[in-house]
């Protein structure tokens, strides 16, 4: 592939290696004076749907006929163990009374406690009398970090009145008495706040990790900078341009995608940079000149990084076609920070390679034979023995038993694969949280004091044409429900009636999830035996409850759609890069086998070992757009070097060699992103523990058995089929004159 190293010229030439790095540089400075970074134009609390899913419509509804206590709850859960005593209650009364007056920041309103006579506030205990819940309401409109700000100064009220911090105290200490905020408030800012947290302990463990890892493999402190500061100057031009779309309102980004972008830059960057850096040490033994030996190992390793990267960035986009937001917005942030880092890695990482030369590898500098002889002639030493060329066992195992090799691989990746029919989902945004943080305490103990459903009722809302109908009583008979409220009218349409219904289990629950169906069903027959036409238009039902079983119908959906089309993406690219149908079979098919076993593994050891019970049902789209995406890589770049050595060798002898050569740079490529993946694991945040413990584990599945067995087996036993439909020119020369030699 002469023809490609015209552009190694241009990027890292004698001159034009200063200028390629000048360039960078000056954009990022631009860039930055200019734009926004990506960090403050994040927005944590975008909507997921659009406006024609169901309990988007019936939310509307709600807050156009039911404005009543429009705002967003914060329940303070107060407990003293052993019975709330009359002093504590007065002290709340008289909390309440300065909330009336003097509110605090953001808030909308609170119900009048300080007004409820002490035995009407009693009854609201709970059986023991330990617990009292009682709601503050802030606006609609606020995002986190406003509700923290009116949070904290309600604490600071509640710390005055009562003498003492209730929030600080432990749950369950006899006679203290503990405060707790939770509800949808409560749950937003802890939720926020572990992400803020996340961001700054993941990029430090990252970055420490890539580093302590690029030491080991290379032993050299130069060299182990090198990608490290290659995916920095990628991300000061990342940041600003994606600061730039999201304050133009083109793209949203989260929080939650910030800290994942970071560590796929780290993990895909490196890899990127390793591919070129390997190829540059193992030309550096042959050539002498460094700057040719530079663009030779451009020319060898550009077209397989280029593609890599492709195929990660259109896989990424493929997610663009999802319905469910925070799938959505995952997309474009992605791909254009992977698109952005492979130009880093095919521009600024050679220009800085060819700036700092061999020395790059110091103290381990590689030197062609005859270097290695002047060098200890001049220095007196004794002559270097000739190093003999060593030939990888796998290589070797791979072309002499590849039916053995893709026998027992398939058996085991099969295996893992089966558990992975057992994998369980669940939507519930609490499990996803540590359980000792403040909102998941405070939810615990409504569940265990009162009813769980109190948390999270569902509002049934019907068109009743002004009909008598007996829907309450019908909601009320329903073995799920614990509570139906009275009817209330609608404040325009007085036709309009709505329920609140309480669930007796876990509103969160994919039990209750699967009720909605049934709810709304249940009423369509009601109001059909009223004599109410189109009874499926008239019924809407709003909650934490509805919006999670939208949530799981959008997802489901979004992820029957995605991977297909991934899959297609991949295959499309791979048949125009390799030119073959038989390769671009296999090599797909090895990457779905070893994404269901990561899925299989990843459960056996989250389910079995750490007693999780059922992981969030998001994960299985996102860890199948990443694992695919990035698996893919390695299988390019090991096919693409059998590929290239084939025309000059028998197909053995390149696989043999093609499997030799790539695997230390593969095999470090894939502990240093299963690595990035694996900090994600670290955080206390349950979805991330589980998105990055999976992608890791199937990072390591491609790495350690698909990549150097399965994948070289299966090529040795197509042989010359390998290629087909295109051209395969046998070489068998070079046999015939070692056999008779």
């Amino acid at each position: 592939m002469e023809h490609h190293s015209g552009y190694g010229k241009w990027v890292a030439g004698k001159r034009s290696k200063w200028v390629t790095l000048i360039v960078w540089i000056m954009t990022i400075g631009v860039l930055t004076a200019i734009w926004p970074g990506v960090g403050s134009e994040e927005i944590n609390n975008a909507p997921n749907f659009n406006d024609d899913v169901a309990s988007v419509q019936a939310q509307q509804l709600a807050d156009k006929e039911f404005p009543g206590g429009t705002g967003t709850p914060a329940l303070l859960v107060w407990q003293r163990e052993g019975g709330l005593s009359d002093e504590d209650l007065g002290h709340i009364q008289s909390l309440y009374a300065k909330l009336t007056t003097n509110p605090v920041p953001h808030q909308d309103s609170v119900p009048p406690f300080d007004k409820i006579p002490l035995p009407g506030l009693k009854a609201q205990l709970s059986e023991d009398q330990s617990t009292i819940v009682t709601p503050v309401l802030f606006s609609k409109e606020s995002d986190s970090d406003q509700l923290k700000e009116g949070v904290e100064v309600l604490q600071t009220l509640v710390n005055t009145e009562f003498g003492n911090d209730p929030f600080a105290v432990k749950q369950g200490v006899t006679g203290e008495l503990s405060a707790r905020v939770t509800g949808p408030v409560g749950i937003s800012i802890d939720a926020t706040g572990l992400f803020k947290n996340a961001d700054i302990q993941l990029m430090i463990a990252t970055v420490l990790l890539v580093l302590v890892f690029l030491l080991g493999i290379y032993r050299s402190p130069i060299l182990a900078f090198i990608p490290l500061i290659g995916v920095g100057f990628a991300y000061g031009v990342i940041s600003p341009v994606l600061g730039f779309l999201a304050s133009k309102g083109w793209i949203t980004v989260d929080a939650q995608a910030i800290s994942i972008m970071t560590v796929l830059l780290f993990g895909a960057g490196t890899d990127y940079c390793l591919f070129l850096i390997s190829r540059f040490r193992q030309v550096l033994k042959e050539e002498e000149n460094k700057t040719k030996a530079l663009l030779k190992s451009i020319t060898d390793s550009s077209g397989a990084i280029a593609m890599s990267g492709f195929t990660v960035v259109l896989a990424l986009l493929a997610l663009i076609l999802a319905q469910y937001g925070s799938y959505h917005r995952f997309a474009a942030p992605f791909s254009i920070a992977i698109f952005i880092m492979g130009i880093a890695s095919l521009t600024l990482v050679p220009a800085l390679l060819a700036i700092i030369g061999r020395v790059s590898f110091w103290p381990f500098t590689p030197r062609t034979p005859q270097m290695e002889v002047d060098r200890a002639k001049k220095n007196g030493n004794p002559l270097p023995k000739p190093k003999e060329h060593r030939e990888s066992w796998i290589g070797k195992l791979v072309v002499n038993k590849p039916w053995t090799v893709v026998i027992v691989t398939v058996v085991l990746l099969g295996t893992m694969a089966l558990f992975s029919n057992q994998v369980k989902f669940t939507y519930d945004i609490m499990s996803s949280f540590p359980k000792d943080m403040a909102s998941r305490e405070g939810f615990d103990t409504i569940g265990k004091q009162f009813s769980p459903g109190e948390l999270a009722p569902v509002k049934v809302m019907v068109d009743t044409e002004g009909k008598d109908e007996s829907l309450g009583e019908k909601l009320a008979a329903l073995p799920f429900v614990s509570l139906v409220s009275e009817p209330e009218q609608g404040a325009q349409n007085k036709n309009i009636v709505a329920y609140e219904v309480e669930f007796n289990m876990n509103p969160y629950s994919l039990e209750a999830i699967g009720h909605i169906p049934d709810i709304r069903l249940a009423v369509e027959q009601s109001l059909n035996d009223s004599g109410i036409n189109d009874p499926a238009d008239k019924v809407w039902i709003s909650g934490q409850t509805a919006t999670q079983y939208d949530t799981k119908k959008v997802g489901e959906s979004d992820t029957r759609v995605i991977i297909p089309v991934v899959i297609g993406l991949i295959t499309i690219l791979l048949l125009l890069y390799l030119r073959s149908i038989v390769a671009t079979l296999y090599l797909v098919g090895t990457v779905i086998l070893s994404y269901l076993s990561a899925l299989g593994l990843g459960w056996i050891i989250l389910h079995y070992l750490f007693g999780v019970d059922a992981i969030q049902g998001s994960i299985p789209l996102y860890s199948f757009v990443f694992l695919v995406a990035l698996g893919e890589d390695y299988n390019i770049f090991m096919i693409s070097s059998i590929w290239s050595k084939s025309r000059k060798m028998p197909l053995k002898q390149a696989i043999k060699e093609g499997v030799g050569e790539t695997s230390s740079v593969i095999t470090s490529a894939g502990l240093i992103l299963a690595g990035t993946f694996a900090v994600l694991a670290t955080l206390p945040i349950q979805v991330l523990v589980q998105f990055g413990l999976i992608t890791a584990v199937g990072v390591l599945l491609d790495t350690f058995i698909v990549r150097p067995f399965l994948v070289p087996a299966i090529t040795m036993l197509c042989g010359r089929f390998a290629f087909w439909p295109g051209k395969y020119v046998e070489i068998k020369d070079h046999e015939e004159r070692s056999s008779q030699g």
